[in-house]
């Protein structure tokens, strides 16, 4: 008998702590059907920290790190660049950008996404687990932790904080989220630090529902009772100072933080209409720091050795709608053809100089443990696409609309299309609108975005395809815009949220992806990395990719 590996011996350990689930896991790891990146982010989901230690080697790091870890010196001031919020700061109702990066200077989440091959790390809750069914998570909270008005932390605001997320009556942001997941009465108090969430039906991927993944989930003292704006309640490692709504805010240390306290002093944020007038509080030397610096206007600053730019894959992409229900997209040989004509390498290499991914007309992202690689890549196919026209009786093509939005890159996108169709013989007219014009009431019968037979939109970065896989696919999915119905979908959806292990979801992944490319009520042409510029003497900013801003370790270097 060979001698036990470093590993082999971890792996043991880790054993006596994991359950039947973790311990089935650690077996597929062994038996070479599941890879270590997939068991590392099987790990931190079911909440099996040793588990994840154990694989990624991580543990003498950590121990190092926490030795290491001290208070936090006195430090500099942070200036960041930033969009103007769209509307009023609220963890409720916040569904930007611009205000989501803002809450999290304060708030904080059950638990971290913090990406990667163990993507979820402990925050607020120290440990999580499931019952066999997948239909109640339990929640061990962090002990002596305050709010900044000096209110312990405990299972009672968690409850009541996701009460409000799950309330249909509460105008909650978060039930696109929790619709069908989570409803109000679900999250309930066992003891002091302990909660428990039953939910409507089982999930494999909960702990991303309630992780900072879902930015509304920002835990507030069960007797908050509104205007966020005025105190920014938090336990998080800075307080508010001062918020001036669309001018400014600025936030300081929590010097009373149950974590290593703060290294800036102060962060300071100042509100600006576009990126463009962004990137110019960069170069001239008014900020140190811009978040969600996008390829197509950053040249200036992607080319200039003053500035560090970094990135972190993400699952954000483009869906380019075809209404299944509307003539002459109600035949899938068309919608399949239109997406043959996209040369997705080209878009990858004009439009993100290479910080993008192909996509696959499928939701599912290569960062999520679930998908699934075997299925084939749809290829740019110009013939094929022709002969499929021909096949469902347009020969010479045909004329249509294409609506969208002004945003990113979304109208370099629509002009490319624009021109890939014609070689196929499809017209397009383009419409371009200002976001408030496209997405209206949001509503069906009141909005281009879920009306217009063809259109594009935007859909930023989430931690597991949930959100994507149910809102604009399922039959009843409040984001539907292809108006896409197919029980076949539905049911394997259902199938895919309630599975547990990796194995069976990637299995099922690969049947939803396949059941895509066939019907093809959407093209995915790309998923792209999310950006963020400093200033070279910045260091230790963390970014989500999902638009959160993270400073608390920021330094600036004389």
């Amino acid at each position: 008998m060979k001698n036990p590996t470093a590993l082999d011996l971890s792996l043991a350990a880790a054993r006596r702590d994991a359950d039947e689930l973790g311990n089935h896991a650690i077996d597929e790891f062994l038996a070479h059907r599941l890879s270590r990146r997939d068991l590392l982010r099987y790990a931190s989901v079911l909440g099996y920290s040793s588990v994840v230690l154990a694989a990624s080697g991580l543990a003498a790091p950590l121990r190092a790190h926490a030795q290491a870890a001290g208070a936090g010196a006195s430090g500099a001031t942070i200036r960041v660049a930033h969009l103007t919020p769209a509307g009023r700061v609220d963890p409720l109702t916040v569904a930007d950008a611009a205000g989501l990066a803002l809450i999290a200077q304060t708030g904080e989440f059950l638990i971290d996404d913090v990406g990667g091959a163990a993507p979820l790390k402990p925050a607020l809750a120290l440990s999580w687990r499931t019952n066999e069914k997948g239909d109640v998570w339990t929640f061990k909270l962090r002990q002596n932790v305050k709010f900044h008005d000096g209110k312990p932390f405990g299972a009672k605001d968690v409850a009541a904080t996701f009460d409000k997320l799950a309330d249909t009556a509460s105008g909650s942001a978060a039930l696109s989220v929790f619709k069908g997941v989570l409803s109000k009465g679900g999250a309930r108090v066992v003891d002091g630090h302990t909660v428990e969430f039953h939910l409507d039906a089982p999930n494999g991927n909960f702990p991303y529902y309630v992780s900072s993944d879902n930015y509304n989930a920002v835990i507030l003292p069960a007797d908050f009772k509104g205007d966020y704006e005025t105190s920014f309640i938090g336990t998080g490692p800075f307080k508010l100072e001062r918020y001036e709504a669309k001018r400014a805010a600025s936030f300081v240390r929590n010097s009373d933080y149950w974590g290593d306290k703060a290294l800036p002093e102060r962060v300071q944020f100042v509100f600006y209409a576009d990126s463009q007038a962004q990137i110019l509080a960069l170069q001239g030397r008014q900020a140190d720091v811009m978040g969600d610096l996008t390829v197509q206007g950053g040249l200036g600053i992607l080319n200039n050795p003053e500035f560090v730019v970094q990135g972190v894959k993400s699952s954000a992409h483009r869906q380019i709608h075809m209404r299944c229900d509307t003539a002459p997209f109600n035949d899938k040989r068309v919608r399949q053809a239109l997406a043959l004509a996209v040369d997705r390498d080209v878009l990858v290499r004009g439009l993100f100089k290479g910080r993008a991914v192909v996509g696959n007309d499928s939701p599912f992202a290569p960062i999520f443990a679930s998908t699934n690689p075997s299925v084939p890549q749809r290829r740019h196919d110009v013939a094929a696409a022709k002969k499929l026209l021909a096949q469902a009786g347009h020969p010479n093509g045909f004329a249509a609309t294409l609506t969208t939005e002004k945003f990113m890159e979304i109208p370099d996108l629509a002009v490319v299309l624009q021109n890939a169709l014609k070689a196929i013989g499809v017209t397009l007219t383009l419409k371009v609108e200002s976001q408030g014009q496209y997405y209206g009431k949001g509503s069906f019968g009141s909005s281009n975005w879920l009306d217009a037979p063809l259109g594009i939109t935007d859909y930023g970065h989430r931690g597991v395809p949930n959100l994507f896989l149910n809102a604009p696919l399922v039959s009843s999915g409040a984001w539907n815009a292809a108006h896409f119905k197919d029980p076949d979908y539905d049911k394997l959806v259902g199938q895919f949220v309630g599975a547990i292990d990796v194995a069976s979801q990637k299995r099922i992944a690969g049947e939803i992806e396949t059941l895509l490319l066939d019907r093809t009520p959407l093209i995915i042409p790309y998923f792209f990395d999310q950006l963020i510029a400093t200033r070279k003497n910045v260091t230790g900013v963390r970014f989500t990719a999902i638009s959160q801003l993270y400073f608390d370790r920021a330094q600036v270097k004389a």
